[in-house]
């Protein structure tokens, strides 16, 4: 046996056996937790394994099970779905989910030829008995996915691995780096890396991927977001947030925490100018609203729940806080300007585009090291603009309110620059099709 399969080997074994000592030893305890709480009951079996048998029969061909952990993957993982039905009009689907919003979503959009499960637990016995269930054509994992069990299962039942819309964030890249020779074996299972852009494919290579299974074909979350901006959408949320065309508003999406002291000192210098402009905060992490409401309020604003306008009670506030899943996309549509959250501290940010498709201006703060391809496009069509600052942000803000027809026109040219990147969706199908045929 060559020394580098006997690595391989060793590592496969090392990892099943310390996976396997975990899920025993902690299995007891999760099971003891979800009798007395009632948590992560609902999809228990199916994170076991034990799949029902209507998820399992599939009469389209070819079966493909794709893999999106959360809401932002199921989004991408719908626009490959229709791009592959375009090329292959019977092909079915098994998409699995970690999280609970993800599977909401996924339920919602699902049409008869696509089951939606929760994903099992990276243990060799649930993904063996899922898998063997199903036994897909292809197994797709989009983005980041990278689980050993389930790549090394596939891979003894000879199922076509591929990871789709793939990106390694610059925050990530030391840890994989830091285990490259496990890594490097773990990535020997996949068949076809597809990435988003140049850098994404130059960091799968450091961590160990083979370069000849690697194609650059750009964010099928450009597909997602060139379409999803609906003017009923807008419509609809100005009613439910009470918000005049005419109004000028913020929208702060997926803040974090160190941020929204500073969103608010930018608001307070906003206000001098322009009194009547209302701010929406949304953070990323909807339990910490109550705070930010406190927090807001102990800075002398009138503040308000996006929760509290459901009753039908007027907004009247100049705060607005959404503490709602699933609503901040719409809410986008309603902004006179954008900050992008998680980047004003060293977090990485969150993704501009979702902004940037309803044609507005976005700012953000100088740590997008997880979004440099989205930032790079808007910031070159004029729509993208960092910040470092509660002054810089105010004086930015300042300036295209006083500007409305240049931030009209910079925030078209930011929605026509990312409609012209779509059909990613379609390359990154070509690619999970392949794979299929090439396994008959």
């Amino acid at each position: 046996m060559k020394g580098s399969d006997l690595f391989k080997h060793i590592a496969r074994f090392s990892y099943t056996a310390l996976s396997s000592g975990l899920f025993c030893l902690l299995l007891p305890t999760a099971m003891v937790y979800t009798g007395v709480t009632g948590r992560c009951r609902k999809g228990l079996k199916e994170r076991l394994g034990i799949l029902d048998s209507r998820h399992v029969r599939l009469a389209g061909t070819p079966r493909i099970w794709i893999h999106a952990a959360s809401l932002g993957e199921v989004n991408v993982a719908f626009s490959l779905i229709k791009a592959i039905k375009t090329i292959s009009p019977q092909s079915a689907f098994i998409l699995s989910t970690m999280t609970p919003h993800g599977r909401e979503l996924a339920l919602k959009k699902a049409g008869a030829d696509t089951r939606v499960i929760y994903a099992p637990i990276d243990f060799i016995g649930c993904v063996k008995r899922a898998l063997q269930a199903v036994l897909p054509d292809v197994l797709v994992f989009v983005e980041t996915e990278i689980w050993p069990a389930w790549l090394f299962q596939a891979r003894c039942l000879g199922i076509p691995i591929a990871l789709v819309n793939g990106r390694i964030s610059h925050r990530s890249l030391a840890a994989y780096i830091r285990f490259r020779p496990f890594f490097k074996v773990v990535l020997s299972h996949v068949d076809r890396f597809s990435m988003i852009g140049s850098r994404d494919a130059e960091r799968i290579t450091a961590i160990g991927a083979d370069p000849e299974k690697i194609q650059v074909n750009g964010n099928a979350k450009y597909d997602a977001l060139a379409g999803m901006a609906d003017p009923s959408l807008e419509k609809n949320m100005r009613r439910l947030l009470d918000l005049e065309q005419n109004t000028n508003v913020i929208v702060a999406g997926s803040t974090r925490s160190g941020e929204e002291e500073q969103i608010f000192d930018a608001y307070k210098q906003i206000l001098h100018a322009f009194p009547e402009t209302v701010l929406i905060l949304a953070p990323r992490h909807i339990q910490r609203s109550r705070s930010i409401l406190s927090m807001a309020i102990s800075a002398g604003f009138s503040c308000r729940l996006r929760t509290e306008l459901e009753a039908g009670r007027k907004r009247t506030a100049q705060v607005l806080i959404l503490d709602t899943f699933g609503e901040l996309f719409a809410v986008y549509s309603t902004a006179t300007i954008v900050f992008c959250g998680a980047s004003l501290v060293p977090l990485g940010g969150q993704n501009p585009l979702e902004a940037a498709s309803w044609g507005k201006v976005v700012c953000y703060g100088p740590f997008m090291d997880d979004f440099q391809d989205a930032r790079s496009l808007l910031e070159e069509a004029g729509a993208g603009i960092t910040v470092s600052g509660p002054g810089d942000l105010s004086r930015e803000v300042l300036h295209f309110f006083q500007h409305p027809e240049e931030l009209s026109r910079r925030g078209e040219l930011g929605r026509k620059a990312l409609v012209s990147h779509r059909h990613a969706a379609d390359r990154h199908a070509r690619v999970i099709l392949e794979l299929q045929h090439d396994k008959k």
